[in-house]
């Protein structure tokens, strides 16, 4: 079983580096203010620069507006765009056409009516990302380190494509991977050490922990 693995959040070379020498196939850049992970797009373009080829480049984005994203897209000319806030089906589709790039629209999961809101973007978005809802009191839509009821995932038609992110570690990873049966994780305060400072350690803790759990038989979703 071989999985896509995007590490998200990244802020230094060393980290860049280390993510894709590890296998990280996608890479994901943060563009929002409030978060510990924010990047100024000239920067996020340098780093990229360094692997570009070599994994696909994420430009995350929350309710960007067209003015933002032009800047976005034109300093660090991402292969994906990460819808991560409340973007509507419209609007994903706008953003798809005006900037010609595949569009990963994010959800946030707490509950299955939760994961209704899919069927507006079937079409349009090329593919989803789940992670858990925010905690109370966090401004963040992603990256909170909390995971979800990954069982209401067995709901989904097998064919959406999707990302499954919140809360992964290196000590879950293989029960998450055992559970759902996804083909891509995406992972960010997992390979922390603070807010917004990968781990190195940790960075290769995971991706050794990944490596283990994708050499054990596959097993498509399931409710046992």
């Amino acid at each position: 079983m071989t999985i896509d693995v995007k590490i998200c959040g990244l802020k230094t070379a060393e980290a860049v580096d280390k993510a894709v020498a590890l296998g990280a196939n996608h890479v994901g850049f943060i563009f929002f203010e409030k978060s510990p992970r924010n990047i100024e797009p000239d920067d996020a373009a340098r780093l990229a620069d360094r692997i570009r080829g070599r994994a696909k480049i994420v430009a995350v984005t929350v309710d960007a507006d067209n003015d933002t994203l032009d800047e976005i897209v034109s300093s660090l000319d991402p292969d994906i765009l990460q819808l991560h806030g409340h973007e509507t089906a419209a609007r994903a589709l706008d953003i798809r056409a005006i900037y010609g790039r595949p569009v990963m629209k994010a959800f946030s999961v707490r509950e299955a009516d939760d994961l209704r809101a899919v069927d507006a973007y079937i079409g349009i978005a090329d593919r989803f990302l789940f992670d858990a809802k925010a905690p109370k009191g966090s401004d963040l839509p992603g990256g909170n380190g909390v995971a979800f009821d990954w069982t209401l995932l067995h709901a989904l038609d097998a064919e959406v494509d999707y990302m499954l992110s919140g809360g992964l570690n290196a000590g879950n990873i293989r029960e998450a991977l055992a559970m759902t049966g996804t083909r891509a994780i995406d992972i960010s305060s997992g390979v922390e050490r603070a807010p917004g400072v990968k781990d190195i350690g940790r960075m290769e803790e995971f991706f050794d922990a990944v490596a283990q759990a994708c050499a054990e038989p596959f097993r498509s979703r399931s409710t046992t």
